[in-house]
């Protein structure tokens, strides 16, 4: 299952997104985290006390050989340069398997506090005033699009702060979205506009309320979310303890049952693949004829294969 955490900046999304996924590699699950933010925090997150730099190649680094590997032998992606980060898997394309020995997970992923972890690269002085940020997160979309996951296996991604989640088909690509949200106004504004988003869309979304102080909060929150408040968290000395480099004690037991909460509706959630197929091909034919077929020099709608179903997981034959 693939999980995105949201929320505007400062919400706590890169701690939650942390939790969750250190929660999920605790109970040994196969779980990898993937940090979509252009902070790029998820790593210190991972492990606050201090475990080593995170040393393993961005995946924005490697976008080439990404493609090369993703595309296959598949006829319809004639070359790199002609796949673009909508671009779906069809007959030919290799698909993954979470951590499984491919280019991708064998260059990309380290370890931190556990957790197996991939970062899409930060927005450096190159980038100024010729890039955007999401054009680095492209090569997460590819991951996904053609990643194959099995039952119990997870994909926890720390996605980027406010409404820029939804600059990209990205927001589609995940079978959970969280929404981490402060008990303020400016919090669950915040919330309405992402619903509005994944209403059009019909993208799951649950409200995980954080740094919540007392019940007028949760009233707060209740009373402006409704039933899309799946879980909360109080305040929690022990992430601030964390925090600051001290690496004792235990996750206070309201902030451990919500994660159990959490993992609770991910696993509750059916499994989508026509779904996301559809999703797929609609956001390749929006950048085709939005900038991708000039691009390119290319009809990119000759890229999806109509012969071509993502049914779950790969078997022993398929690899």
């Amino acid at each position: 299952m693939r999980v995105a955490f949201v929320g505007k900046g400062g919400s706590g999304k890169t701690t939650l997104s942390a939790l969750f996924a250190s929660h999920l590699a605790r109970s040994r699950a196969p779980v990898v985290a993937i940090d979509g933010d252009i902070n790029q925090h998820l790593a210190e997150a991972l492990s606050p006390g201090g475990g080593g730099a995170f040393t393993a190649p961005p995946l924005s680094s490697g976008i080439g050989e990404i493609k090369d590997h993703l595309r296959g032998d598949n006829p319809r992606i004639a070359s790199r340069e002609a796949m673009i980060k909508t671009t779906p898997p069809g007959r030919g394309s290799r698909l993954l398997r979470l951590l499984g020995d491919d280019p991708v997970h064998s260059r990309h992923v380290q370890s931190v506090g556990g957790v197996p972890l991939m970062v899409t690269g930060v927005f450096d002085e190159s980038d100024l005033g010729v890039s955007c940020y999401h054009s680095k997160l492209g090569a997460v979309e590819l991951y996904l699009n053609h990643l194959s996951d099995g039952p119990g296996e997870y994909v926890v991604v720390d996605m980027t702060a406010g409404a820029d989640a939804f600059a990209s088909g990205l927001f589609t690509r995940f079978d959970m979205t969280f929404l981490v949200a402060e008990p303020t106004r400016k919090g669950v504004s915040v919330y309405r506009q992402y619903r509005d988003h994944a209403r059009e869309f019909g993208i799951a979304i649950g409200v995980v309320g954080n740094k919540v102080t007392g019940e007028d909060d949760l009233l707060f929150l209740k009373e402006h979310v409704g039933d899309d408040l799946v879980a909360h968290c109080s305040h929690s000395p022990w992430v601030r303890a964390q925090e600051q480099g001290r690496t004792d004690g235990e996750i206070e037991p309201h902030n451990l049952l919500t994660l159990d909460r959490l993992r609770a509706v991910v696993d509750a959630r059916p499994k989508d693949w026509d779904t996301f197929r559809r999703h797929a091909v609609e956001f390749h034919l929006r950048n085709a004829a939005a900038w991708a077929d000039r691009a390119t020099g290319t009809d990119l709608a000759g890229q999806i294969d109509p012969a071509f179903t993502m049914t779950g997981p790969l078997t022993e034959k398929d690899a």
